[in-house]
């Protein structure tokens, strides 16, 4: 049994623009998956424990489940790992501690939404939550959004605004904006990501605040509910993992966003439709990511 550890993943030199291509990758055989809701599990509070089981297509001949944990308090704020089996023999062949994964494959899910969803003359992305889970979906949209001009806004708390434009000194094409509050984020904002990790209540009290073609795209799930039976669509990686919402039979029009991307449904149609994407995040992603490590490390 192989021990993999994220030192040696970032050895590797994964691109964002890779990480991309392998989530889109993952949502074109998900049909093909054995793939059940996670369990989440709440020890105390807002704490949670989650178990991602997941069955990839038999032509891989594996599983894998990933166990992933927030504890209030804990550095970085998720922690994660994996185990893989071979479904063929049932036996263990790795644990691979997921953390870089969890982090990539969640910014990559992010940015392929945005990439799908957003209104075609997009310029202004207000992000909140600037934490391993912002810098990753801003490492994929920058990196797949190269030849654009992009203002980037965002919300300030502690030094974190700061830190995260240092991180980009050679983004010439990005325009950087830091606000105060979270109506000044959204106001005239094409895209809004949320990347925080906990909130207590909604973020935005006023849906109307939201311009006509916002994409919304809450990470992390948190914060938005008031815009479920308002927006025009809502998206999300799986039904399963969405259809417990509060106000799901309230939705106005929903659809898993791997089935836009293959094409048998339509995603945005015009430039007003406001549109919600929650990316609760699969295990198939970790387990497809899982593999391709292990056959680069070979």
């Amino acid at each position: 049994m192989k021990i993999i550890n994220s030192a040696q993943i970032e050895s590797l030199g994964i691109t964002p623009e890779k990480c991309v291509e392998w989530v889109r990758e993952a949502f074109m055989i998900k049909d093909r998956c054995q793939l059940p809701p996670k369990i989440s599990l709440h020890p105390q509070g807002t704490d949670f424990i989650n178990t991602m089981p997941c069955i990839l297509p038999p032509e891989y001949h594996t599983f894998g489940c990933k166990v992933v944990t927030r504890i209030k308090g804990q550095h970085p704020a998720l922690n994660s790992e994996m185990m893989m089996f071979d479904t063929l023999s049932g036996k263990m062949t790795a644990l691979v501690n997921t953390d870089w994964i969890t982090a990539m494959r969640t910014g990559a899910v992010a940015t392929l939404a945005i990439n799908t969803f957003r209104q075609s003359k997009s310029k202004i992305y207000s992000f909140v939550g600037l934490g391993a889970m912002g810098h990753a979906t801003l490492d994929c949209l920058l990196a797949t959004n190269k030849n654009q001009q992009l203002t980037i806004r965002l919300k300030k708390y502690k030094d974190h605004a700061d830190r995260t434009i240092e991180r980009y000194p050679n983004c010439d094409k990005v325009s950087w904006e830091v606000v105060e509050t979270m109506e000044e984020l959204v106001d005239c904002a094409d895209v809004v990501v949320s990347c925080i990790t906990d909130a207590n209540g909604l973020l935005v009290e006023d849906t109307e605040l939201f311009k006509p073609g916002v994409l919304v795209v809450p990470v992390h799930t948190r914060g938005f509910q008031n815009c479920d039976i308002v927006f025009d669509k809502i998206f999300a990686d799986d039904e399963g993992h969405v259809k417990g919402f509060k106000y799901f039979s309230q939705f106005k029009q929903f659809a898993e966003i791997g089935d836009v991307l293959s094409g048998r449904i339509a995603g945005r149609t015009n430039d007003v439709e406001r549109i919600l994407s929650y990316n609760i995040g699969l295990g198939l992603h970790d387990v497809l990511y899982s593999e391709k490590i292990i056959k680069l490390l070979q």
